[in-house]
């Protein structure tokens, strides 16, 4: 569905190197009391995004985000601190400071991306004398994604002289219907120079309309300025090929997932040399994140998840000594790295998250092995608010594997006293669960509200290898929700939990999950929430807008005999009858990889089965939650409902 990758814990706050607060939000806390993080203070933080190093190689270029929450709304702001740390500087043009990726190395040409119009939709491209019309006309699938409707345009890449206005640049697609950046969330990475200011490179998938919706296949094209001439650099694979980067030697590497109609397939380094294309994770049983080349071109520093942790990694290319592993990690720790920013002598920059703290910036350095937090932003909120331990727990779960399974405590845990405790059930579904930091389903944020908070790393999460990560796909309903019971029944049998207030909680595949086990729990459960979540796998499956995603995953059609398992037996909908327990259902209204129906029919079955269950609907919100007030009244409405049921 998506991949969420988010991470860290307290471990940074013992180990890492501090220096004295330099862009810090005020909260009004008393000094010396720590108290518990609320959604009120989760939604003042500033969020903070690199945006590379300067190019005199001294000063790392950084935003910072803050909700304004009376206007609904974020604002941003730009710094500067330098790659020792310090002082941060406020900044007005950012962009003068970092290398532009846009202009091609000769300084001669620029390239950028606009919408160009190809498709007639509405009524009135058909009939121009019905103007007011808003019919929308479609003849193929792709009519809606993630949370807008199809308008007919299509994103596409230009290029010209750098001192040309952009109405004279010459579009390289030549108007044919596909999207570079692809949609929804692809932007200018994209598409790049190559070195030699004679081409342009470009993700994208020539497919359109219901061959689109079908797969994953997008390809790396080299477009030639001179010529006119296109190249498909990636055609022999046939699933997805993106983020193309050329090192300071030339060679070009990209992420690449061989399985076409597959989200989740293991994600490879390939290195495209002399003509020759090398695998560098050919042989790696995880799957890569992101990527940046060194500045020498000999080796690629890489992110992935590895047991319930994002880390970083290193590949050398174009070969390896007898002496060097061929990958190897260079982290190590409970959090999670975000963003590789960039690389200044012996230090990468990376961004840093964990379950207690929300990203910052920080120095590694390859030499030394040594960390160093470089920007402070909630420094202040963090002194005065009380943090959360977490513990690994491995679970034996029904098959005879052991999981990996977060536990996160209340600050002030004493386990003397039995507490109500929350099962967190991951969404995705193949998305690794780590030390993660999110402004909605913040496990510190549970945590600090009086729960214990059980996050396992069941079946279908990276980061415990390929074939663990894979399971999932077409069980839906079986091993998965077994790792589940699984974790909770363990963390039952502890004097500090309180078997009678169990409650289990989750988004999209988790929301799936909820609904799932809503019938099969046998009383565990006393409280259940369910966000976006899959209801009716058949209801689904006619009504979400990225097919290849359920046609892998549900093996296909509910009208394909050989699917009957997902339709029946791993439908939440089939699980009705044996409902019994509270549940709050929660449902955005432009969320179309999960469609509004699926939580209409969810409340509709609770409320006529007599069980106590609440509907929040958000109609301006996606997949996710984004603006800040509506956000808001999720947590509230979230902890509302657990006090009132757990």
């Amino acid at each position: 569905m998506f991949n969420l990758k988010l991470v860290l814990s307290i471990f940074l706050f013992v180990t890492c190197l501090w220096c004295p607060a330099q862009i810090s939000i005020s909260y009004n806390a008393q000094e010396n009391t720590k108290k518990a993080l609320t959604p009120e203070l989760l939604w003042k933080l500033g969020r903070v995004t690199g945006l590379g190093i300067s190019q005199d190689d001294q000063n790392v270029i950084f935003k910072v985000s803050t909700p304004l929450m009376e206007e609904n709304k974020f604002t941003s702001k730009y710094y500067q601190v330098h790659i020792n740390g310090g002082e941060s500087t406020e900044i007005s043009d950012y962009t003068q400071l970092l290398p532009n990726k846009n202009i091609s190395s000769d300084g001669k040409y620029k390239i950028m991306d606009k919408p160009v119009k190809i498709d007639r939709v509405y009524g009135s491209d058909y009939y121009t004398d019905l103007g007011k019309s808003t019919a929308q006309i479609y003849t193929a699938l792709d009519y809606r994604h993630w949370d807008t409707w199809n308008d007919g345009n299509f994103n596409h890449v230009f290029f010209g002289p750098v001192l040309t206005s952009d109405t004279s640049y010459r579009d390289i697609m030549m108007l044919e219907t596909y999207d570079c950046p692809q949609k929804p969330f692809g932007g200018d990475e994209d598409y790049i120079w190559a070195p030699d200011s004679k081409s342009i490179l470009y993700v994208t998938k020539k497919l359109s309309g219901t061959a689109s919706v079908q797969s994953t296949n997008t390809d790396i094209y080299q477009y030639n300025i001179v010529t006119g001439k296109t190249k498909n650099l990636t055609e022999p694979n046939k699933g997805y090929d993106t983020n193309p980067s050329f090192s300071s030697q030339g060679d070009l590497a990209y992420l690449s997932m061989s399985t076409d109609g597959y989200e989740a397939d293991k994600n490879d380094i390939k290195v495209i040399s002399n003509g020759v294309t090398t695998n560098l994770t050919a042989l790696w049983d995880e799957s890569v994140i992101s990527f940046n080349w060194s500045k020498s071109g000999d080796k690629i520093y890489f992110t992935a998840a590895v047991n319930g942790t994002i880390q970083l990694f290193e590949v050398n290319f174009p070969g390896i000594s007898s002496k060097t592993p061929a990958i190897r990690q260079l982290t190590k720790g409970d959090w999670d790295i975000n963003a590789i920013v960039g690389e200044s002598g012996d230090n990468l920059v990376l961004t840093r998250v964990s379950i207690n703290q929300a990203a910052e910036l920080y120095t590694y350095n390859l030499s030394k092995n040594t960390w160093l937090q470089i920007t402070h932003v909630n420094q202040e909120a963090y002194n005065n608010v009380g943090l959360c331990n977490t513990e690994r727990r491995f679970v034996t779960t029904s098959d005879n594997k052991k999981m990996l399974v977060w536990v996160v405590y209340p600050p002030d845990f004493d386990a003397n006293k039995k507490y109500p405790t929350l099962l967190y059930c991951q969404g995705g579904p193949q998305s690794a669960l780590t030390q993660f930091y999110s402004y909605r389903w913040n496990l510190q944020l549970m945590a600090s509200q009086g729960y214990i908070v059980v996050a396992p790393n069941r079946r279908g999460m990276p980061g415990h290898g390929v074939a663990w990560n894979k399971q999932i796909s077409k069980d839906w309903g079986g091993q998965n929700i077994q790792d589940y019971l699984s974790a909770i029944d363990d963390m039952a049998k502890q004097p500090f939990v309180d078997k009678n207030r169990l409650g289990a909680v989750g988004a999209s595949y988790g929301g799936y999950s909820v609904f799932y086990l809503a019938g099969i729990h046998n009383k565990r459960f006393k409280s259940f929430i369910a966000h976006d979540g899959v209801f009716n796998t058949q209801s689904m499956y006619g009504s979400t807008e990225e097919m290849f995603f359920t046609n892998y995953d549900f093996g296909g059609p509910y009208w394909e005999e050989k699917n009957k398992k997902t339709y029946t037996d791993f439908n939440p909908i089939n699980k009705v009858a044996m409902w019994d327990t509270p549940i709050f259902i929660i449902q955005g209204g432009k969320d179309y990889r999960i469609p509004l129906e699926q939580g209409l029919e969810a409340f509709n079955a609770a409320q006529l089965r007599g069980i106590k269950s609440k509907f929040l609907y958000l109609p301006d919100e996606n997949h996710w939650v984004m603006k800040p007030q509506n956000s808001l009244v999720w947590q509230r409405e979230f902890f509302k409902w657990l006090k009132e049921t757990l």
